[in-house]
């Protein structure tokens, strides 16, 4: 049976996850704002999961249906099918946004689905209550337009939790953000790369998983593992088929903070995402940082001084990077900021820029080759 699937993304990465559904041998993908669809079958909720790098869940599809009304909405999502993904016992709680709608409390709409989906499973299984004493199929509802799209989410967790960082500094990098960045700098594992604020290590962590081709899902669990109807052997084949497809090599990655603590705890991430003999972290301020490799890329995400610290100190820490980084010949450098000012601090205007989220912090990605 083929299924349609939704993966939400961080804006500005729509195009970089759907090369990679492509990459996996996904069919019919297609990138729109803020989510990439794609068709697939069973076995592909588990490909998709395991080796995504950018996307932020994946959503099966069950259905659209116009929501003018709480009486349409009832009425179109109790058509849907839900005995198709949900059991007898199954746990199915909901949530969701709602933008451009006539339908706009969120808890009234999840009532109303949650009614319906229940109504729905009560007719097929012949019965007077649903028990949800089972696993969960979570729910999800987007409604903009006064169109309603209700999904499954197959991942739990976001696909940005990799598994490897229970611990991090104080402004984390999301991991998805992070591996889209590496992916932008067309990093392939040949040339030196270097981040000197790593803070606890996801640039360098990603650019090692991405060299050595490894799924970034390996290490963690997925919602649709428990799904009654979602065999074993699909996760099995899949874990089986991304590690044979990881490589093997010796890979110069560094990073690089002022802060002690930090690198200690960089070490131990790099430690759990199994990528440690390949990065080197040091206790290293930005400012005296050198290489005398003959080329490589620089990728960092420096403070922006309106999460940590003021932006008269980040402008500060631009222009002494700006002021390392003209030294650096043959290099390519790539910066993630959100400050408006940053290009004059740093001391260069970029050759490039492109417009990402961290977050719900707005941020330019600043390129020089």
């Amino acid at each position: 049976m083929e299924f349609t699937f939704s993966v939400p993304c961080l804006f500005g990465v729509e195009g970089l996850c759907a090369d990679e559904l492509r990459r996996i041998g996904m069919a019919d993908v297609r990138a729109e704002n803020g989510r990439v669809l794609f068709a697939g079958s069973a076995g592909d909720i588990a490909r998709a999961n395991i080796n995504l790098r950018t996307g932020e869940r994946v959503l099966l599809i069950v259905g659209t249906t116009a929501a003018n009304s709480y009486d349409e909405l009832f009425e179109g999502v109790r058509a849907m099918g839900w005995e198709r993904f949900i059991p007898f016992d199954g746990k199915f709680p909901v949530k969701g946004h709602s933008l451009d709608s006539k339908l706009h409390s969120i808890p009234d709409c999840q009532s109303i689905i949650k009614k319906a989906i229940a109504e729905s499973l009560k007719v097929k299984y012949k019965v007077d209550w649903m028990a949800e004493s089972g696993a969960k199929y979570q729910v999800r509802f987007s409604i903009m337009d006064n169109i309603a799209t209700l999904s499954i989410d197959t991942t739990g967790d976001g696909l940005h939790k990799r598994g490897y960082r229970p611990v991090s500094n104080a402004a984390p990098l999301r991991e998805t953000l992070a591996a889209a960045i590496v992916k932008l700098s067309r990093y392939r594992g040949r040339e030196p790369v270097c981040d000197p604020f790593c803070g606890s290590g996801t640039i360098p962590i990603e650019a090692a998983l991405a060299a050595l081709n490894r799924a970034p899902g390996l290490n963690r669990g997925f919602s649709a593992q428990s799904w009654a109807w979602q065999n074993k052997s699909l996760w099995d084949d899949a874990i089986a088929e991304a590690r044979a497809h990881e490589y093997r090599g010796k890979y110069d990655i560094w990073g690089g903070d002022i802060d002690r603590e930090c690198i200690d705890i960089a070490k131990e991430n790099a430690k759990r995402a199994g990528v440690a003999e390949h990065i080197r972290f040091e206790c290293s301020d930005a400012a005296s940082f050198r290489r005398d490799a003959p080329g490589g890329i620089l990728m960092s995400n420096p403070p922006y001084g309106e999460r940590i610290m003021q932006q008269s100190e980040a402008e500060d820490i631009y222009r002494r990077l700006g002021a390392v980084s003209k030294q650096l010949e043959k290099w390519k450098i790539y910066i993630l900021s959100s400050h408006a000012e940053f290009e004059r601090a740093f001391g260069m205007a970029a050759v490039k820029k492109r417009k990402l989220y961290n977050g719900m912090i707005k941020c330019d990605l600043y390129m020089y080759f």
